[in-house]
């Protein structure tokens, strides 16, 4: 169980998405929840609080009756309800609601408490909006996808429910859920934010995290397979560079071939005695995608360290408008829905996802070359040259995969454009952002898999199984169970899916 008392961990988000925990608001925070409210209902008598008796955007000039301030709020969830494209998936979804749901807990934002209680019900029965992709600019925050969840509180629109799509109404009905009441602002409250990216962005993080382990134990495997010189990975070479990134990295991949009979001391061979030879047979140093991992891999995991702070940090920040202090006793009009933050984060993240990928796709065109690598046949083919084609196939989906990634990573953070009569005259494209770099993120998983696949298959015509490190042959285990030895070609796309899936599922 998973309690909301104001702060929300990284740890949290993966305990109520991944392992299904339910949530509880504490008590204090209903309280704090309820004062907001309160606070706010007697503070905007006789005064003009934007988006309580003000229209909304370059509206806000007009005035509005007290007799349709109800109704104010449910045309503005309704209107604004216009998302298009494809459905974002309900774990992007509920992430995005556990998100909105906190910054609401926080009692900036003077809603109702039937909101937060109906929005943890959602989240306990895995009841998620149906959010389309397109439709956000990042400022009013995620106005358009989050009235689409603003629309299945007040009963209307539709969720994804036991895994299918469905009126709200119905689910309501069966699950005897009330819809919100309208108070005051609950319509803006619900919409004003930066939810929808901070939520799509924590999952990013929470994925990333896994590709940059599975990639640092594709990388340490092929080191060892090819009997790589240590060096380049040593504690004392990395700690000659600053940056704690390189010098984590550099200690996992050790870690990793800690019991390996392959990998090679360069004292061993090249240190000992000067050889009377013009030309070495062995290479003296490996190419770039092997020997300069700590290197490459160092900037993705302290981008991705600062990454998720920046996002847990919005997460737990009320980032509507207008903000309601209790403690003040005053109501502040300004910007707190501007998504920059997690816009220029989402494109930092996808960069250097972008950059494993292309290490990915360096390393499995090494493995396939064998005039690069010179111990194995073309394509890892362990059939027939020339009858057989062994890896030729996949390398093809990884170049191009790699290649889109490529072009995806080039910045929504500054593609602004003004919209809204201009009053939304520079915007974030947050929510842009953290989609493109979702899918940033499964393309490389995609190439990822390719590459574990690769990396077995050599491991089958090198027959070094039994003398690979520990940790290498638990993943050549895991992946054989996928995908059996093959040297008859076999139809690869299921098995390049089946490894994404499993990499992508891999907790930890």
């Amino acid at each position: 169980m998973v309690t909301l008392n104001g702060t929300l961990g990284i740890d949290d988000f993966k305990h109520v998405l991944f392992d299904q925990q339910s949530i509880q608001i504490d008590k204090n925070v209903l309280e704090t929840v309820e004062k907001s409210f309160e606070f706010l209902k007697t503070f905007s008598e006789n005064k003009i609080i934007y988006g309580v008796n003000t229209g909304f955007g370059p509206m806000a000039q007009y005035k509005i009756d007290d007799s349709e301030r109800q109704q104010l709020q449910y045309n503005l969830i309704r209107s604004h309800a216009s998302g298009t494209g494809n459905p974002i998936p309900s774990l992007y979804v509920k992430a995005a609601m556990l998100a909105r749901l906190n910054t609401l807990c926080l009692g900036n934002s003077g809603v109702h408490k039937s909101v937060v209680e109906l929005m943890a019900q959602l989240i306990n029965k895995d009841i998620t909006p149906v959010i389309y992709e397109h439709g956000g600019v990042g400022a009013s925050g995620d106005l358009v996808q989050l009235a689409h969840l603003a629309l299945v509180l007040i009963g209307e629109g539709e969720v994804m429910y036991k895994g299918e799509k469905h009126n709200t109404e119905d689910v309501f009905k069966t699950e005897n859920l009330q819809p919100i009441s309208i108070h005051l602002r609950e319509g803006l409250a619900l919409m004003n934010g930066t939810s929808v990216m901070t939520g799509v962005g924590i999952v990013n993080t929470i994925y990333t995290r896994q590709l940059l382990n599975w990639t640092i134990t594709a990388s340490s495997a092929i080191n060892e397979i090819v009997k790589a010189y240590d060096d380049h990975l040593s504690f004392e070479l990395n700690q000659t560079k600053k940056h704690n990134g390189q010098r984590e990295i550099a200690e996992l991949m050790r870690a990793h071939l800690k019991d390996s009979t392959l990998i090679k001391k360069r004292e061993h061979h090249l240190y000992n005695a000067v050889q009377n030879v013009t030309v070495f047979e062995d290479k003296v140093q490996e190419y770039y995608s092997l020997r300069c991992v700590p290197q490459i891999l160092g900037p993705v995991l302290d981008t991705l360290n600062q990454v998720e702070t920046i996002l847990i940090e919005e997460a737990n920040s009320a980032n509507d408008n207008p903000i309601v202090d209790v403690k003040n006793k005053n109501v502040y009009h300004g910007g707190n829905f501007h998504g920059d933050y997690v816009s220029l984060e989402m494109d930092k993240l996808k960069l250097v996802v972008t950059k494993t990928s292309m290490l990915a796709e360096r390393q499995l065109n090494y493995l396939l070359n064998p005039s690069l690598n010179n111990i194995l046949p073309p394509f890892v083919n362990l059939g027939k040259l020339g009858l057989n084609f062994g890896m030729q196939g996949v390398q093809f989906t990884a170049t191009s995969t790699t290649a889109e990634n490529q072009m995806l990573s080039n910045p929504m953070y500054v593609h602004s454009i003004p919209n809204n009569n201009d009053n939304q005259d520079i915007v974030s494209m947050g929510t842009n952002a953290a989609l493109i770099t979702k899918k940033v993120i499964e393309n490389t998983f995609e190439v990822l898999a390719i590459e574990l696949i690769t990396i077995v298959q050599a491991i089958e015509y090198l027959e070094v199984k039994d003398a690979v490190s520990s940790k290498t042959r638990a993943i050549y285990d895991a992946i054989r169970a996928i995908v059996p030895v093959f040297k008859e070609d076999v139809v690869m796309y299921p098995y390049v899916n089946a490894v994404k899936a499993y990499l992508m599922n891999q907790k930890g």
